[in-house]
């Protein structure tokens, strides 16, 4: 019998193409079209990024699943995803359907259980990381949309003559023109 890695390794193109299709269709069905038929990575950068994180995450897994290399591989798609309409849960869930994909074909080639929850144990670390990545870039993106939000109030202010000239990451406002 053989391995669960061994049988991952022999499907290993089928499954990642499997595993993108499943990304794509994430997207809304015109975004999806394009990101499956445009292989140009310089003509479509969202397909090819997603492409290769979760190429880079699947070559990780068959080895030694090092949390450092896996964050790195997964970088990329999450800040992409982090940026755009999805909630957090969606924008990670697409770690767990690699384990649909790989329970699939363990069931297919008679692999021990025991192989399996391993595999399904190291998916749930790689969709905690991605969650932890999502959440980073989220954070990021609403402390730049305060910062410009209080820059634009800041400015509005200012042409009022409501406030006096301080440091750019902390504008105060006059405390006697506001009475």
């Amino acid at each position: 019998m053989m391995g669960l890695k061994s049988i991952l390794e022999k499907h290993r193109n089928n499954i990642i193409a499997k595993w993108f299709d499943i990304v794509a269709d994430t997207y809304p069905p015109d975004t999806a079209r394009f990101l499956k038929s445009q292989k140009d990575p310089f003509a479509n950068p969202v397909g090819g990024t997603t492409r290769q994180s979760l190429e880079s995450v699947f070559n990780e897994l068959l080895t030694d699943a090092d949390p450092a290399r896996i964050r790195d591989a997964l970088d990329p798609v999450i800040r992409i995803r982090a940026v755009q309409t999805f909630s957090p849960s969606h924008a990670t869930s697409f770690v767990f359907s690699l384990k649909h994909l790989v329970r699939e074909l363990a069931e297919k080639e008679s692999c021990e259980p025991k192989d399996f929850i391993e595999f399904s144990l190291q998916l749930d670390a790689v969709s905690l990381i991605a969650f932890e990545i999502y959440m980073t870039c989220r954070e990021k993106v609403w402390q730049i949309r305060a910062t410009e939000q209080r820059d634009r109030t800041f400015k509005a202010f200012h042409r009022a003559g409501l406030v006096s000239e301080a440091p750019e990451d902390n504008p105060g406002l006059y405390k006697n023109s506001l009475q």
